[in-house]
């Protein structure tokens, strides 16, 4: 502490009292607890004594909670009807189904194959008919798109 400034000697005697205090602490609690590989082992309890499989099991009967009854089965469904309109894949009853009279106009017939779409698109039939419901959607705008072309043709001739 000699020759040292007021403010030295009093750090230097803060960092004394640190250092004693530590000291003092790890001398009161003894060692500290063994971490590392016994941790984990299921059998040692809190106080790191052996526990037995039984007593370890009677701890967690407490916790235990009986599983759910299963729920009974349900009768299997029946498959949903097939759509009738859905087997109808010629030409002439898609021609049917949109009701083509030949006197519609370009906004009428863009309009049934709105509703057609709505009704047949492969997306909404079940799995099974989907590529009938694709031929109906082919075959029914093949049949729009030859209406307006004959409406084109017949409007640049005048008829």
């Amino acid at each position: 502490m000699f020759g040292m400034t007021v403010f030295e000697s009093v750090l230097e005697r803060l960092r004394a009292e640190a250092r004693e205090a530590e000291e003092d602490i790890t001398e009161e609690q003894g060692p500290g607890p063994v971490r590392g590989l016994t941790s984990g082992f299921a059998g040692l309890g809190a106080t790191g004594a052996f526990m037995s499989g039984s007593q370890a099991a009677a701890a967690y009967l407490d916790l235990y909670e009986a599983p759910a009854p299963p729920e009974p089965e349900s009768p299997p469904e029946e498959p949903a009807p097939v759509p009738e309109h859905l087997l109808r894949i010629t030409p002439e009853a898609v021609a049917e189904d949109l009701a083509l009279a030949g006197r519609e106009s370009i906004d009428d017939l863009a309009a049934r194959r709105r509703s057609f779409a709505r009704e047949n698109h492969p997306d909404r039939a079940p799995a099974e008919l989907r590529a009938n419901a694709t031929l109906r959607m082919k075959i029914a705008n093949m049949l729009i798109d030859e209406t307006i072309r004959r409406i084109h043709v017949e409007r640049s001739l005048g008829l």
